[in-house]
């Protein structure tokens, strides 16, 4: 076994040593340290496929949680850090995950759409 070892998010206690707690600090986000044990077969692949292995398993975490609905698609545009909703349409797409769209959705944006005179 490798012993894997993934960051999510961004750990401020190093940022932040030694300051008196005053709330949430501007610009930072509190995240979550995650360490794993993967297997060695699955390291290398996950070596060998290039890129941040830590942002791959954030993106797959929270795209899970997107699809079982215990994530919103405001709440993982956040946890992936898009910055607007186009981006992560792209993202749901590239990895065929599609949003429910039926005609109460299609009623709804043509009457806003009449509102707005278009």
């Amino acid at each position: 076994m490798v012993l894997e070892r993934i960051r999510i998010g961004h750990d401020i206690s190093e940022d932040l040593a030694g300051r008196v707690d005053d709330g949430p600090v501007p610009g930072y986000r509190e995240g979550m340290n995650l360490t794993m044990d993967i297997p060695d077969e699955l390291a290398r692949s996950l070596h060998a496929a290039g890129g941040d292995v830590s942002r791959h398993v954030l993106e797959t975490l929270a795209l899970e949680e997107f699809k079982q609905g215990r994530l919103s698609k405001p709440e993982l545009r956040r946890a992936l850090e898009f910055a607007d909703s186009y981006e992560l349409d792209g993202f749901l797409k590239t990895h065929q995950v599609w949003i429910d769209y039926d005609e109460e959705d299609l009623a709804r944006e043509r009457a806003a759409l009449d509102r707005l005179g278009f």
